[in-house]
């Protein structure tokens, strides 16, 4: 009655989630399975973004309901930003789930398993489901535990939750609540640690990552004219012997002032890859989105990066069919996404989220013109990360080995600007930086040779 799989729906910050929980559970003595067939107790990390991703977590619990009618000591679980948005409220639908945990309460899940597993085994009526989705102060601070596998190249940190700024669209400030910092001695302690643990690569997580120290009280040097305590958690974290390559998600356009486009051109371990939302190339949907930028001040934000780093790679976030949006409004974000030439991009269609200032805007877009929309893009897409894979070809990367690929007939790994290299390789390569010559690329992945007595 041990045995536990999570299923994680979502982003980054939802995978980091479900590692924690995973640490918390195997430090209490559960076993992780990788096989949902064989799991006594299975959690569902769910995500709210979108409609769609909550409709997937509900279908998908749905049916495990079938199993828990089957193997009446089957324990079944929603956590994450789903059960913080619907609670109690789910159980109209999934009356079956035995545990409901919201985005502030993960390091309860423990806790709470081991008062389930304890009724059945003695046999007592359980009774009601179990809810908590309660605010709780500094529960940011609770996600820093890890499980890693036997030879880690790569970690998530979490440093940030919440989010502050009211995006007419998002659901996340209702999911995940206001934003709270972790403290910096202790994310650059986990980062230490990791790295005495093997990793090499460590991706720094927040809701706005880059807003990072803004109301955590003592943040040294947090006052006009000095560096922010993003870049200060940035230069302490590049010093750490061990950690070659930085990296960090989501951020906000925002966050990228002067400071932090210098930053570039001075941390070396900082990668040349930039995840910057767009969201609409048009100031006026920018400004129905509460989003404050404009186009210009976007592309000028792109630009100065791409001075400090010329060959910096760039991916984003972009919603097609927002409330009001005009063909000319689109057309705008289309010739955006075209001055960008994004490597990689995230396209969503509108999503009406209940609750949200953007549900009850006029003009809602059909699903007819969000659809021809979305395809546009992603033809775009297609044509931007072919184009810019191509001409790395004959180039020679920098590639930090992860390990074998999915069908462990190559290796694999990723470039300074993201972009995935299979190769042929050696167990021995795993966490190095090896050099790597592109002989051939597709739209999403390149493929190579390593140079040099590295790969002998």
């Amino acid at each position: 009655m041990n045995r536990v799989y999570i299923k994680t729906y979502g982003c980054q910050m939802n995978e980091r989630d479900s590692e924690a929980v995973a640490a918390l559970l195997r430090a209490r003595g559960y076993r992780l399975v990788s096989d949902e067939d064989e799991c006594d107790i299975l959690l569902l990390n769910t995500c709210s973004v979108r409609d769609l991703a909550e409709q997937k977590a509900i279908g998908k619990a749905g049916r495990l309901a079938k199993r828990k009618r089957q193997q009446p000591q089957f324990i079944l679980g929603i956590l994450g930003c789903m059960a913080q948005n619907r609670g109690a409220g789910l159980l109209d639908q999934l009356p079956d789930v035995d545990l409901i945990v919201g985005t502030q309460k993960f390091h309860q899940v423990p806790g709470y398993l081991d008062n389930l597993r304890a009724a059945r085994e003695a046999g007592v009526p359980v009774g009601d489901t179990i809810v908590d989705i309660a605010e709780e102060t500094d529960s940011q601070n609770t996600i820093r535990d890890h499980v890693l596998p036997e030879r880690p190249v790569t970690a998530f940190v979490s440093i940030q939750q919440g989010c502050n700024m009211d995006c007419t669209f998002c659901i996340v400030p209702k999911t995940r609540g206001d934003e709270r910092s972790r403290p910096m001695d202790e994310i650059v302690a986990e980062c230490r640690e990791l790295a005495g643990r093997g990793v090499r690569e460590i991706t720094l997580l927040g809701q706005i990552v880059t807003s990072y120290g803004r109301r955590l009280a003592g943040t040294p040097g947090a006052t006009a004219g000095a560096a922010s305590p993003f870049v200060q958690l940035l230069e302490r974290i590049h010093e750490i012997d061990g950690v070659a390559r930085i990296r960090f998600t989501s951020p906000h356009p925002r966050g990228f002032r002067q400071d932090l486009v210098e930053a570039y051109g001075r941390l070396t371990k900082l990668c040349d890859y930039v995840h910057l939302p767009l969201q609409s190339g048009s100031d006026r949907i920018l400004r129905a989105m509460n989003r404050p930028y404009t186009r210009e001040r976007y592309l000028e934000i792109v630009a100065a990066l791409r001075a400090v780093r010329p060959n910096m790679a760039f991916s984003t976030d972009i919603i097609v069919g927002f409330p009001g949006e005009t063909a000319e409004d689109f057309e705008e974000t289309r010739a955006a996404f075209s001055a960008v030439n994004y490597d990689m991009a995230y396209i969503f269609k509108y999503s009406i989220r209940s609750g949200t200032p953007a549900a009850t805007l006029p003009g809602q877009v059909s699903e007819e013109v969000k659809e021809s929309r979305n395809q546009m893009l992603l033809r775009l897409l297609e044509q931007n990360s072919y184009r810019r894979n191509q001409a790395l070809v004959g180039t020679e990367q920098e590639v930090l080995v992860e390990g074998p690929d999915r069908k462990g007939l190559r290796y694999m790994g990723r470039t300074r600007g993201n972009r995935t290299v299979h190769f042929a390789g050696a167990e021995r390569l795993i966490g190095q930086l090896v050099p790597i010559r592109i002989d051939r690329a597709t739209t999403s992945v390149l493929y190579g040779e390593v140079r040099g007595e590295v790969g002998a």
